[in-house]
This record gives C-alpha cells, sequence and structure tokens, in this order.
C-alpha cells in the first residue's frame, strides 16, 4: 500500500484503518516495513483506538524524509482486553513530490493462551476460565496473563504498584538529585521515552519517568524507594517489574538492595544503555535472611534523549515489615586512642609499638623499619602497592574526608578516584577503561582509577600519600598508568610540603588502549606528601587508571660505623658515596656536598 504526493495542497492527511479486534494477549506485537522518501514528504504515526476511550494512543511515529530505503517497525501492544482498531495516518507538507508506503504488516503472541487439561505443579497456576496452565511467576504480577484476570484476583495493593493512583507505598528519595515524574502518555522530548504505559497499553494509563532534560546534568540521580519487605521463611522474594530505556542518551537503570535505612545498599542488577521502543520485564530473585528495602535508581546520561520509564512493580513471597535499622555514625575527627606500651620517649620521638624504645620521628615513614615490629613503617606510604587486597595501601582523598562531614551517607556525585576492574564494567566502558589491571593481566584484578563518569569538565581529583619524612638522592617513584577514550583528560604527580605543590610530572590526552610505564625521580626530600592528580576530561568517555605503585631505592642514607674508603667521598654530613658519583649533578651525599665545584 502506498500514497504518491505530488500535489501542491498543504498538510494533507491519508488513513490507514485495521480491521476491529476483539482483545489481544499480553506478549501480543505487530511489526511492519516502511517507506518514507522525499524532500516534504512529511510525518506518519500510528494510533491506537479502543472502545470506550475518546483519546486515541500514539504507537509509533516517524518524521518526515527517511530516505530511499525500507525500514522495519516494531510496536508493542500487550494485553488489549476491549475491542480496538489501529490508524495509520499520513500527513504530507510542502510543494515536492513524495512517497509513503507500508508492507508486510505482521502480529504476532497475540491470542490468549491455549486452554490446558492438567496444570500441576508448585510452579504452575491453572487460569479459572481459560484453562490455561502459566508460570507462577506471572501471579499477581499485574499482568493479565491468563486473559480472564484470574491470575491478578486476590493480591495483596500492599505488594504492587502499577502508579494508576499515585505511587502506592513507594517514596521518592530524599537524598537523590531529582524525583521520577508521574506521566500519562509520551514523554515531552521527541525520539525517547515511552508514547504509553504498560499496565493499561493506552494514553489512559500511568507510569513513571526519569526526564533527562534541563536542568538535570549527566550522572543525577532519581531514586525509589520501596516499603521495608520481609521474606517469606525458607522462600525466595521475588521482585518483578517493567522498564522502558529508549533514546540515543539513555545511560543507567539499577535495581539496589539495602538492609539498613541509611545506606545506598547493594547493586542486585542494572542496565545500561539503549534497548529500544518497548516495556521490557524483569524478574529478580532476592535472598535476604534479613527486612530490606528496594531502590529503583535511574541515572542521566550525556544530553536529553535519555528518558526511562518504569512500571508495574511486584512482590511474591513477601510480606510488609516495620523499619530498617540505621547506621550509627561516629562524629568527624573522633578516634579511639592508641594504647602505647611503658616508655621514656620524648614529643620529638616516636614509641615502637612493640619494645617501648625510642626513635627519631624523622625516622617514621622514611621507608626504612627501624623499630624491631616496623611499627614506624605502619599507617605511611607502602613501598608496593598493587591494590589486588583491594586497600588503598596508604593512600587517601582528603577532600572527599572533608565533605564527607557535611555531605549524606549516600555518595554525592563528584569526581573521585576508587577501586576499579574489569569484571565491573558496564556495557560500553571498555572503550575508556581498563578491561584488565597491570598487575595480573585479567579482568579480576583490581587497579585506582578515576571515574569520569561523576563530575564536570575540569574537575580534578586529588589522592595522596601520609607525610613522608626523608627520602634518599635515588628516591624514585615507579607507575603504570593507562589513559584511553575520546576525552582524557590528564594525569599529574605532585610533591606537596605544607601549602607548597610543586608538579614532578604530567601526561594529557590518550595514551593508547594500554598499560604505559611511569618514573617520576624524587630524589632528596622531607615532610612531603606525593599527589595524583587527576583532571577530568569533557565527557565520561575518558577514566584515568593507575597500577602497581613503587617507591625505588627511597630510604635515606645510613651514616657508615666506618671510614669511607679510599674509592669512597665522604660527605659533609659523613655519608659514604662512591667517588664515581661526584659532579654528576646529582644530590647524592643529600646534603649537595657532592656537587660542590671546590672539590
Amino acid at each position: 500500500m502506498f500514497i504518491l504526493k505530488n500535489s501542491s495542497n498543504i498538510s494533507q492527511v491519508a488513513q490507514l484503518r485495521s480491521p476491529k479486534f476483539s482483545q489481544t494477549g499480553s506478549d501480543c506485537t505487530m511489526s511492519f516495513w516502511y517507506y518514507n522518501y522525499g524532500l516534504s514528504v512529511g510525518a506518519a504515526e500510528m494510533q491506537l483506538f479502543v472502545d470506550g476511550l475518546e483519546e486515541p494512543t500514539v504507537l509509533w511515529k516517524i518524521y518526515y524524509n527517511q530516505g530511499n530505503q525500507w525500514l522495519k517497525a516494531f510496536i508493542q501492544l500487550g494485553r488489549l482486553p476491549h475491542p480496538f482498531q489501529l490508524s495509520l495516518d499520513k500527513i504530507s507538507l510542502g510543494f515536492y513530490d513524495g512517497v509513503s508506503a507500508i508492507d508486510d504488516i505482521t502480529f504476532e503472541n497475540c491470542a490468549l493462551p491455549t486452554p490446558a487439561t492438567s496444570c500441576e505443579g508448585p510452579d504452575r497456576f491453572w487460569c479459572r476460565v481459560t484453562k490455561a496452565c502459566i508460570d507462577s511467576l506471572l501471579v499477581c504480577d499485574l499482568v493479565d496473563d491468563c486473559g480472564d484476570g484470574s491470575d491478578e484476583d486476590d493480591c495483596n495493593p500492599d505488594l504492587q504498584c502499577n502508579f494508576e493512583n499515585g505511587l502506592c507505598n513507594w517514596e521518592q528519595d530524599m537524598d537523590d538529585d531529582f524525583d521520577w515524574t508521574r506521566k500519562q502518555g509520551p514523554t515531552p522530548t521527541l525520539n525517547t521515552g515511552p508514547f504509553k504505559d504498560h499496565t493499561l497499553g493506552t494514553v489512559r494509563g500511568h507510569y513513571l519517568y526519569m526526564e533527562s532534560s534541563g536542568p538535570y546534568v549527566f550522572q543525577n540521580k532519581a531514586v525509589l524507594v520501596s516499603p521495608v519487605f520481609s521474606p517469606y521463611v525458607n522462600e525466595t522474594c521475588i521482585f518483578r517489574f517493567h522498564y522502558h530505556m529508549f533514546g540515543k542518551q539513555v545511560y543507567k537503570l539499577s535495581v539496589l538492595q539495602r538492609t539498613v535505612s541509611n545506606t545506598k545498599g547493594q547493586l542486585l542488577w542494572y542496565q545500561f544503555g539503549n534497548q529500544g521502543n518497548r516495556w521490557i520485564r524483569q524478574t529478580l530473585h532476592i535472598n535476604s535472611s534479613k527486612p530490606f528495602q528496594i531502590l529503583v535508581e535511574g541515572t542521566i546520561g550525556d544530553g536529553f534523549t535519555g528518558d526511562i520509564g518504569i512500571d508495574d512493580l511486584s512482590f511474591l513471597s513477601c510480606t510488609l515489615y516495620g523499619n530498617l535499622p540505621a547506621i550509627s555514625t561516629t562524629p568527624a575527627g573522633t578516634s579511639v586512642p592508641v594504647t602505647l606500651p611503658m616508655n621514656n620517649c620524648t614529643e620529638e620521638e616516636f614509641v615502637c609499638r612493640a619494645s617501648g624504645s625510642c626513635i627519631q620521628m624523622t625516622k617514621k615513614c622514611d621507608f626504612r623499619a627501624d623499630c624491631s615490629d616496623k611499627s614506624d613503617e605502619a599507617s605511611c606510604a607502602m613501598e608496593m602497592c598493587n591494590f589486588e587486597d583491594k586497600s588503598l595501601c596508604g593512600w587517601y582523598q582528603a577532600a572527599l574526608e572533608e565533605t564527607s562531614e557535611t555531605d549524606s551517607i549516600h555518595s554525592t556525585n563528584i569526581f573521585k578516584w576508587g577501586l576499579g576492574r574489569g569484571a565491573n564494567l558496564f556495557p560500553g566502558q571498555e572503550k575508556h577503561s581498563p578491561s584488565v589491571d597491570h598487575t595480573t593481566l585479567t579482568e579480576e584484578g583490581w587497579y585506582l582509577f578515576a571515574d569520569s563518569s561523576a563530575g564536570k569538565f575540569g574537575q580534578t581529583a586529588d589522592i595522596t600519600t601520609p607525610v613522608i619524612s626523608l627520602t634518599g638522592p635515588k628516591c624514585k617513584m615507579v607507575f603504570w598508568n593507562y589513559m584511553s577514550g575520546a576525552t582524557v583528560g590528564s594525569l599529574q604527580v605532585l610533591s606537596k610540603s605544607g601549602n607548597i605543590t610543586s608538579k614532578l610530572w604530567a601526561q594529557s590526552d590518550s595514551q593508547g588502549a594500554q598499560w604505559n610505564r611511569a618514573e617520576v625521580f624524587l630524589g632528596v626530600r622531607s615532610s612531603f606528601q606525593v599527589v595524583l592528580r587527576a583532571v577530568r576530561g569533557v565527557s565520561y568517555m575518558g577514566d584515568v587508571a593507575v597500577d602497581d605503585i613503587t617507591f625505588e631505592d627511597c630510604s635515606p642514607l645510613l651514616i657508615p660505623d666506618r671510614p669511607c674508603t679510599g674509592k669512597e667521598f665522604t660527605c659533609a654530613n659523613k655519608y659514604c658515596i662512591p667517588k664515581d658519583n661526584l659532579c654528576d649533578f646529582v644530590n647524592d651525599c643529600a646534603d649537595n656536598s657532592d656537587e660542590n665545584p671546590n672539590i
């Protein structure tokens, strides 16, 4: 069937009506091929007319010239219990020729389920009128899978929400960036979001969606919080829901579970990116011996075509519970005092924890263990760190600790360092993040990375060593870095002493999808910290990662208990160095006496 437009009349409309259908089953879909070509060929849309509903529901829409080609359209009809008709409306514009055509219209899975002569087993349900035998997981899920509604009879409304009358017993989270929006019909932005809800499948039905247009920005989150549930004894609670993720810039939908009220919870499931213009069912089995809450979290992508919808949330084998316990937070700055052994040390000395012996405070955190129990090098920068024990090896983020005093316990949308591994990457993230670490060269290995999916262009993330008291003349830091992606920012190594910061090394832009070795000379320094600074690029496509950080030859020189030999030079500070190291532009003595021009 085709329309040839060669008239100069503006806004001509052609309608093609289907026969009237009595009803459809819950999995009903429709597909067809269309052709819409010409400079002013105009728009086309498929509308649904349901008996008893005055306003039509738009099911599909295409705008203007689609090129000289046939394209396939897919429409999800779902369960329609009342007689209905479809109408393909074609609008023609302008004064130039255009051709529109439709072919190969197909309906699939539209019949009601077939009757069964028997239906046995704990995981089956026998429909009352249609006598269909369906999976028990489809019972009380807000979808008429039987075709007679019997699978949705006698359901507990506290365990369901289709948003037709508000949020039910769900709540908007108070610590997220914005709220989910209750909506009928299509979302305001073209080429993203649903045209209709999932429950009724018409413009009359309601659903929740996350608006991705301004003023919201990349990585802003909307979180919906369930009531508190408790699973039945010896049974697994089941959570069913439908989601809609359509648009070129759709980012992420996550489901989390928490057993403590003021925490973010544990990730149960996530979906990433454009999933097409359709509602998708998801079933999650929740194994928990404790009462819990479910959090549905939508995250904004890098543009306005990233709307996400949710509908028909239901639970099975659960019961409502009271309140969850809360974490007791320790006030910032409080700590448990260290119990020291008996000692006669002064304030300028460090007390060895095992023996109580005293060493000079300058020997604490100098990459040499002077205490027999090595307690003077505990809580210091580690000589080697590969992050495989999932610790930061003493490195810390001062700015993050300061903000945690005022921010909520929920994570904030800030650019920061964290531990990562290839096994935890989202689909597509491997294009700008390491899929393997450098230590083990596997996706299970850990590394340190600055997550560019949070924050804004130009923001910095600093991670810092504890104060290093003294280093030797050959001290250097060696590490491996990974900088790949379309919008990688930069990585810097800084030395910080008091309020003075100096740049020692820097690398910018993409360096390829590989780990690269870097070496930074430190030499003789005292009372300083090493800082790794990542600068975020213009978008999320450019994480900066580091692995296998080592401090080599960093312990200070020792004054020998002997005179220097004939092949050694006696430094002004009594250290001995090889005479070959004289006047080599390197401060081998740590007091520059080996570089004195009067030697």
